[in-house]
């Protein structure tokens, strides 16, 4: 009777348990399913945003090189691009005051002027000399030159000159045509060279040249050489041919500024005496020392 309900219990216990077992799988196999199925829809909302990011355009334009657009100011027309590459207009005027005394004393005052205007390219020069030498009349040269650059540091020039000569009792006016060569020559100096034609047979060469020679940068000191050479002169006052004149020295200056500078200058000069002609007697040649001193204005 004991063994008979004991072995109840037992049955129900056993039951109790197998029931519990399945509860248990039944809620494990629920929880695996409810996993997958959130994974699923995990997978296929991946896949639905791969799609969408592939289907629809990709935008390169943080890859592409940046545009800028040219300011039209910054445009240049043909003026201005003219302008940059020598055709502004420049303008410089000097003005040279001299006083000068020979070995026999006998003084001479002149002043020399020379401006010009224009481009690099293109510029128009006027030259005048104007001396007075005690005891004698006003000497006056002036020329008129048009200038074209030819090649580094050198200008061509053409033109006209000027030349009053008051001891001449006729034919005190003379004109010459001028053509001639003005630029910087090897180590620095400066040249002009000139070739003048005129009537009666009149052919005539001139050669200046100078060069500055830095003591501090205001005491300069500028060795110079001025050659006149007379190729042929069949006029009233005809002069000898060869060399005609013939003027070097050393003038040195002292730059209180760019546009005032006092100098003194020291030369030795030779003139060549004139012709015997119908309107002249021949005279002799003349040479001495030159000493001078002066001032120098530059606008």
């Amino acid at each position: 009777m004991h063994i008979t309900k004991q072995a109840s219990t037992m049955k129900r216990y056993t039951q109790l348990l197998a029931m519990g077992g399945m509860i248990s799988s039944l809620s494990v196999f629920a929880s695996a399913h409810e996993g997958h199925d959130q994974m699923m829809q995990m997978d296929q909302s991946v896949q639905q945003n791969i799609l969408m990011e592939t289907s629809s355009p990709v935008d390169h334009s943080g890859h592409q090189p940046e545009t800028k657009q040219v300011p039209s100011d910054i445009q240049h027309d043909a003026h201005d691009h003219h302008s940059e590459h020598g055709g502004q207009i420049y303008q410089a005027t000097t003005i040279k005051n001299a006083w000068v005394v020979d070995d026999d004393g006998r003084g001479s005052a002149s002043t020399e002027l020379k401006t010009w205007v224009g481009s690099d390219e293109n510029k128009i020069f006027i030259k005048a000399h104007v001396e007075k030498a005690e005891s004698e009349q006003t000497q006056t040269e002036a020329m008129l030159l048009y200038s074209r650059h030819i090649a580094d540091f050198w200008d061509v020039q053409a033109g006209v000159r000027y030349q009053y000569q008051p001891e001449q009792k006729h034919d005190k006016n003379q004109w010459d045509t001028v053509l001639g060569l003005h630029g910087l020559a090897p180590y620095f100096f400066e040249t002009e060279a000139y070739l003048y034609a005129a009537q009666d047979q009149r052919w005539q060469l001139s050669l200046e040249t100078t060069r500055d020679v830095l003591f501090t940068q205001k005491l300069i000191a500028q060795p110079y050489l001025n050659v006149d050479v007379v190729l042929s002169d069949e006029s009233n006052y005809a002069a000898n041919s060869g060399l005609s004149k013939l003027q070097t020295g050393v003038q040195t200056r002292y730059e209180i500024s760019k546009k005032v500078m006092p100098f003194i200058d020291i030369a030795y000069t030779y003139n060549k005496g004139l012709k015997q002609t119908e309107w002249q007697s021949a005279s002799d040649s003349e040479r001495g020392w030159l000493y001078g001193l002066g001032l120098t204005l530059k606008f």
